[in-house]
């Protein structure tokens, strides 16, 4: 076995060289005399993070190497292969061994590989004590010195076809081969060899590097100046597609993605190298490659084994979108009103919109679902049932709000703008959407109603009929038995010719709705074409009935009356602007 102490003092030696190859290059980047401006200090924190991943690998070698020398791991469990079981060293088939009655090869052979790896590992041992002995019994052995490392049986022989000291001669050559060869990988000649390759490598890579790295700023720099020179955009004549400050971002982060991947493509290299020139790690560079390969292998088999669905998903899609494409045309014209369907509104044409691009999208989907790759697979059926679960569980009151949204744009019970009083909000309707409608009321508060109660309550419009018959608003007044009606009638009347926003004809009109115990009430009627401004309309309408009542001395009985007070309660016209009022000028009388 080869004393640890040997990579030890191979791994101090490289530490050593390590010391003095930095010491060196800091000592060089100071002469900028030499070097000039060609190395900035980025280059030189390349060359110290390469140089120091170098000596990294370069211990990670060694370690490995000294932990398999001291403690070798169990070999693997061997695959069987037709010709059986193989014999190992250093993750090389010498031969395989059959099974054999009596003789299972499989533990045959897990024996052989201890014996013949331990005899690698001994330099005492000389190669050219590999040997074959011939005993009475059926058997050849295969020897090394005084120790047996296998026997060839006669049902070897029988099994193989061939002769037993042909086989024997045939298995001690290649034996003695392989044991020379895992000797001479493992020399310090080799190992220093490996280590010099390893320093080439490295420097490689910092030279790539570095001029990666400039050619990338330079040509980054270059093209920045004729991108900003050119002003180079996408578009269809005078229309702009996409900005030239985004095509610039497209052109720079190409130009990054480019950079990266060749600077990952050399470090991929670098490694595979630098694992490849140690025995130990050799088997790692192999794999390295395979874990790469392995995976686009797979994608690529999968990709062309799909490109007949692949292209069956292209054509499903372009026609869809050309079906939306159309549909969306045709309903906003329908909207616009540029074309006109009978017993079909304006106002139904995005909804409508829709439920049809819905549609189209669900009869694409389940027409396209069994060419998605994967989708008979049993992880991608049990997603979808998870995903069809949840939505049903969580969204039933969602899609009841949408079908109630749907509901309440096919019965026109309001649009956008009306005054409305929903349950016991009243407010403007300012959006509607598929689950709720927002309301803003007269103290600019935003209400969200959600469209599965607005089907469920009552809906007062006030802007449905104002905008062809007008809003009819109105108010009561109670009034005593000893005021004539007609006085009455023309005080109201009165009011209302002086209250703005309210339309002459139709006329307003007067309704006595009561003959109560002490005074009858009278009902004030008006027309309106503005229901947006009706509590302003109501404020002004009340203020110029008490007014005219004033001006006349007829006393208004509410809010409730129980004897005749000793005097009118009245408010004569010289108290009607009583201090802190102030009353309007002549300009504001005018207008």
């Amino acid at each position: 076995m080869i004393d640890p102490g040997f990579y030890v003092d191979l791994l101090a030696r490289g530490y050593h060289f390590f010391q003095l190859a930095v010491v060196e290059t800091k000592d060089r980047l100071s002469r900028r005399r030499k070097f000039g401006r060609l190395v900035s200090y980025k280059g030189r924190d390349i060359l110290v993070k390469a140089l120091i991943s170098m000596f990294i690998v370069f211990l990670f070698v060694s370690v490995i190497g000294s932990s398999a020398q001291v403690s070798p791991t169990p070999p693997k469990t061997q695959e069987v292969k037709p010709e059986g079981y193989p014999v190992m060293l250093d993750d090389q088939p010498l031969f395989y061994i059959k099974d054999v009655k009596g003789f299972p090869a499989e533990s045959r052979v897990k024996a052989i590989d201890e014996r013949i790896t331990k005899a690698a590992e001994d330099p005492h041992v000389p190669i050219n004590s590999v040997t074959t002995s011939t005993y009475e019994q059926p058997a050849t052995f295969i020897m090394i010195g005084n120790e047996v490392l296998m026997a060839v049986l006669e049902e070897d022989a029988l099994a193989e076809g061939r002769p037993r000291k042909e086989i024997a001669a045939d298995y001690s050559q290649k034996v003695k081969t392989a044991i020379e060869k895992y000797r001479a990988e493992r020399s310090f000649k080799n190992i220093a060899t490996a280590a010099l390759f390893t320093l080439i490598a490295t420097l490689v890579l910092i030279a790539a590097l570095y001029l990666i790295n400039k050619v990338y700023h330079r040509g980054g720099a270059k093209i920045q100046a004729w991108l900003d020179s050119k002003k180079v955009h996408i578009g269809i004549q005078t229309f702009e597609v996409v900005r030239a400050e985004r095509v610039q971002v497209l052109f720079m982060g190409g130009l990054k993605v480019i950079e990266v991947f060749i600077i990952l493509l050399f470090f991929y290299t670098y490694l595979h190298l630098s694992l490849s020139f140690f025995p130990w790690t050799r088997a790692f560079a192999s794999q390295l490659f395979a874990l790469i390969l392995g995976p686009l292998q797979t994608i690529g088999s999968a990709v062309l084994a799909t490109i007949p669905n692949l292209i069956f998903l292209a054509i499903i899609i372009l026609i869809t979108l050309y079906i939306l494409k159309l549909m969306r045309l045709f309903f906003n014209e329908v909207e616009k009103g540029a074309i006109v369907l009978k017993g079909f509104y304006p106002e139904w044409a995005k909804p409508t919109y829709r439920i049809c691009r819905l549609l189209v999208i669900a009869f694409a989907a389940v027409m396209a679902f069994p060419h998605i790759p994967g989708s008979d697979s049993p992880a991608f059926k049990g997603i979808s049932i998870f995903f069809g679960l949840l939505f049903s569980l969580g969204s039933s009151s969602f899609v009841a709000n949408i079908l109630a949204g749907y509901s309440l744009t096919y019965r026109r019970a309001f649009r956008v703008g009306d005054r409305v009083k929903i349950a016991d909000f009243v407010g403007d309707v300012i959006e509607m959407r598929l689950s709720v409608t927002h309301l803003k009321t007269i103290k600019n508060e935003d209400i969200i109603v959600p469209n599965s109660m607005i089907v469920n309550s009552h809906v007062i419009n006030y802007s449905a009929f104002a905008r062809e018959k007008g809003l009819i608003l109105h108010t009561t007044v109670t009034i005593g038995y000893d005021a004539p009606w007609r006085q009455v009638h023309a005080l109201l009347l009165m009011g209302a010719e002086r209250t703005s926003g309210l339309l002459r004809e139709p006329p307003p009109f007067i309704l006595q709705t009561s003959l109560d115990d002490f005074y009858v009430s009278y009902e004030l009627n008006v027309y309106t074409d503005k229901p947006l401004e009706m509590v302003e309309i109501y404020s002004e309408l009340h203020q110029n009935i008490q007014d005219a009542f004033n001006e006349y001395e007829v006393q208004i009985m509410s809010p409730s009356y129980r004897f005749d007070p000793d005097r009118p309660k009245v408010v004569p016209k010289d108290k009607w602007y009583a201090p802190p009022a102030k009353p309007p000028d002549d300009s504001e009388k005018k207008g």
